[in-house]
């Protein structure tokens, strides 16, 4: 199977529970998403890269003249498009398919906003390319996405803790890495924000339906990792430990 349909056989399979999740639905930083976008025109275009189940869309809905929310999973794109109706959200319409090839004209949206999505890309740096082909000149871009670690002992746990959960994963990215990434793609970038989101450890296995011997040896990996491993990443009797997440904000260069 390749990466893409593992990604959307991964997240087709699990849209439900990322609809209800409390992890997904809840956050600061939806907060500012919707503060962001409520302070503009109300006439803005936005693509919402790999939607997931939509909260970032749902967010930013009230205050924008359009969201297409887009993503690789076509049960996700459907459980957003129910959820919209549910919730009287006329601003979303829904389009399939993967970050790196986007499907639409240049400068097509005035924003594009991303949560929790782009550690599943196959290729950030084409995938950057082809956001900053959408957006219009001076468009805008707000990313969400669990981070990578500075600390190489650090780093290295996760990412290996992060794959045995959910085989689609590729990389969580430092914000060194995200600045690189988005100046050789054409835009002006920084860091805005950055926080820690603490998981419970069993619904976070359960979210993505990791099968046992992939939970046992994450248990594994938690209970032999150094202390100092352990302590950073605030690691419970029980599994539950705490992410870094970072939000990037950037402007297309003319």
């Amino acid at each position: 199977m390749k990466h893409h349909d593992q990604v959307a056989d991964a997240f087709g399979t699990s849209a439900a529970a990322y609809l209800t999740s409390q992890v997904h639905a809840t956050g600061a930083d939806l907060e500012n998403l919707a503060a962001t976008f409520a302070t503009t025109s109300g006439h803005a275009t936005v693509l919402d890269m790999g939607c997931g189940a939509g909260h970032a869309s749902f967010a930013v809905a009230p205050h924008v003249r359009e969201v297409v929310a887009y993503d690789i999973a076509q049960p996700m794109l459907d459980t957003v498009a129910a959820a919209a109706r549910e919730r009287g959200l006329a601003t979303i319409r829904t389009q399939q398919g993967a970050a790196e090839t986007l499907p639409f004209p240049d400068g097509s949206f005035d924003w594009a906003i991303s949560r929790m999505s782009a550690h599943h890309w196959r290729d950030v740096p084409r995938a950057l390319a082809e956001v900053h082909r959408v957006l219009k000149p001076g468009g805008r871009l707000k990313f969400i996405d669990i981070a990578g670690i500075d600390d190489p002992l650090y780093d290295t746990h996760i990412q290996a803790i992060e794959v045995l959960r959910d085989a689609s994963h590729i990389r969580d990215y430092r914000a060194d890495e995200w600045i690189a990434m988005l100046e050789r793609a054409g835009f002006t970038a920084s860091v805005t924000q950055r926080w820690r989101i603490a998981l419970e450890f069993d619904s976070w296995v359960a979210r993505m339906r990791t099968p046992p011997e992939r939970v046992a040896a994450i248990r594994s990996m938690w209970d032999r990792a150094p202390d100092e491993v352990r302590h950073y990443f605030d690691v419970r009797d029980d599994g539950s430990f705490k992410l870094d997440a970072v939000m990037i904000e950037a402007t297309r260069r003319d």
